[in-house]
């Protein structure tokens, strides 16, 4: 069985986790849970990055010790990760004992292959906490970071290590060009480019007064210790969260997909494959870095004070429909708005109206007309089209074209709206009154509940728990999570006993007028 490795980025343990964070961990979800039914053996890991200075001063403001306070982060973000149905297969946090050992082995394992790509040099420079690293004049805006304006830059003069990151430009630049899929969609791969152009500056591998980090292996000329930068930290989670240096590492790297958000890109296709290339590693096979999710055009950001109660929107229709709606609405590939209107727009039109009316009809009809038993019939010349749409949902899902999320739910959209029109045109319950159409009648219900049992599959990444309850409702004879998606081609439903439940999505109820 093929392997498939799957890492996200690892959330920075200073606040509680927000709506980007849940696009990318729900984007992340639906990928490793459409690889599982696609037959792939899929590792799936998260997790948290607890070093660092904006850590440190955090924990500090709120009278806790860095390792209490990020105790009580992890413990949030494992929570919300479980409300959202998450699957992941491993929670790596850096400030476990192997994370550690693992970061100082990469970092000796460098200084041993290639003597000089460490050096020890003065340094002074305008550094944001907030990004945790030293900003360069185009990232700078009335002398403010543009991705933290409301922080104010701190000049910073230290003697640190320093990586050569400059010897890699070269490499880098031959990868990227020579695997257009590496760094992936085209236009944040164009923007690395870009940058490349504008050539690559070394880049502090150690801080001095940082405490709260990975003791950095080599203490200075002068003997002091530094700690590890965070990024130099943060990074190897992806290398070490397979046990490396130790046992069968090797097993699982190279990781097949680096879902990141765009803000973070240089740091994945630039600085980490440099330290992989200087250390004799392989690189990841691809980066695929998603945009932001935007409020009324502007970034969901805490030190920016644009927020949403996330648990507030979850809340909202549960979570199988925050995660349908969230990743319908916002493209996987580039920035999306959210809004509450748009949310139950979305939510009625889709989930209420479309999917969850269209259940509702079928299983009515195939009790009342046939006692519950779905008929044997063949398929009818309608259904050709949506053999298309899955074709095309797959082509959106696989990465054949990028992890487009968003076209693979419409793809299943168009099919539950060709359904609901074969049922309109169709007109089941004026065939039931005409003992001559019963075959009629039986071609009619057996491509609904068929239908029905199709979208549920190509669904089911997105909304597990609800596509599960549908799958019990059309009374099919296997587990839906047990099955792959090579049994849609043969999908057969005759002899199916359906049963009528509760509504899949009930209608969003008007808030009461104000007496």
């Amino acid at each position: 069985m093929s392997r498939f490795y799957l890492t996200t980025a690892i959330d920075y343990a200073n606040g509680d986790p927000h709506l980007g964070h849940a696009l990318e961990k729900i984007g992340a979800d639906v990928i490793a849970r459409y690889q599982r039914a696609a037959g792939l053996d899929v590792h799936f890991m998260i997790g948290m990055d607890e070093h660092g200075q904006k850590v440190a001063q955090t924990a500090a403001a709120q009278g806790s010790e860095p390792q209490a306070f990020t105790d009580r982060i992890a413990e949030r973000f494992l929570a919300t990760w479980e409300k959202l149905g998450i699957s992941h297969d491993q929670f790596i946090r850096t400030t476990t004992p192997h994370h550690k050992a693992g970061v100082q082995a990469l970092i000796r394992r460098i200084a041993e292959r290639q003597p000089d790509d460490f050096y020890e040099q003065s340094y002074r420079g305008l550094y944001c906490v907030g990004c945790e690293a030293f900003k360069q004049p185009a990232d700078i805006v009335d002398g403010r970071c543009v991705l933290h304006p409301t922080r104010t830059l701190e000049e910073v003069e230290e003697r640190n290590w320093f990586f050569r990151l400059s010897k890699y430009a070269p490499f880098l630049r031959a990868h990227i060009e020579g695997n257009p899929q590496f760094v992936q969609p085209i236009s944040r791969r164009n923007e690395i480019l870009g940058l490349l152009d504008q050539g690559l500056e070394d880049i502090s591998a150690s801080r001095s007064r940082l405490s709260w980090a990975v003791p950095f292996p080599m203490p200075l000329s002068t003997g002091e210790v530094q700690g590890t930068y965070v990024w130099f930290d943060a990074l190897p989670n992806y290398l070490t969260g397979t046990g490396f240096p130790d046992g069968d590492w090797e097993s699982r790297w190279p990781a097949q997909l680096h879902i990141i958000g765009k803000d973070i890109t240089r740091f994945h296709v630039v600085i980490w494959p440099a330290m992989l290339h200087a250390a004799g590693l392989p690189l990841p096979e691809q980066v695929w870095a998603h945009g932001f999710v935007q409020l009324g055009g502007e970034r969901f950001s805490k030190s920016a004070g644009v927020k949403l109660d996330l648990h507030e929107a979850i809340d909202r229709f549960g979570a199988d429909a925050f995660r349908y709606v969230l990743l319908r609405e916002v493209p996987f590939d580039g920035d999306g708005n959210f809004s509450w209107e748009r949310f139950e727009e979305r939510y009625t039109s889709d989930l209420a109206n479309a999917l969850g009316n269209l259940a509702s009809r079928a299983v009515a009809m195939v009790e009342k007309y046939r006692g519950g038993v779905v008929p044997v019939a063949a398929a009818p010349d309608d259904e050709a089209g949506d053999h298309d749409d899955v074709r095309a949902y797959h082509a959106a899902m696989n990465g054949s074209r990028g992890w487009l999320l968003h076209d693979g739910i419409s793809a299943v959209a168009r099919q539950v709206a060709r359904a609901n029109e074969f049922t309109q045109q169709s007109a089941p319950w004026q065939l039931a009154k005409d003992a001559t159409q019963a075959d009629a009648l039986d071609v009619v219900l057996a491509s609904l509940i068929r239908r029905l049992a199709r979208c549920t599959m190509q669904l089911a990444p997105f909304m597990p728990n609800k596509c599960a309850q549908l799958w019990r409702t059309l009374g099919a004879p296997s587990s839906l999570a047990a099955l792959q998606f090579d049994a849609l081609s043969s999908l057969d439903v005759a002899g199916w006993r359906v049963t009528k439940g509760d509504p899949l999505f009930p209608r969003p109820v008007a808030p009461a007028e104000p007496s």
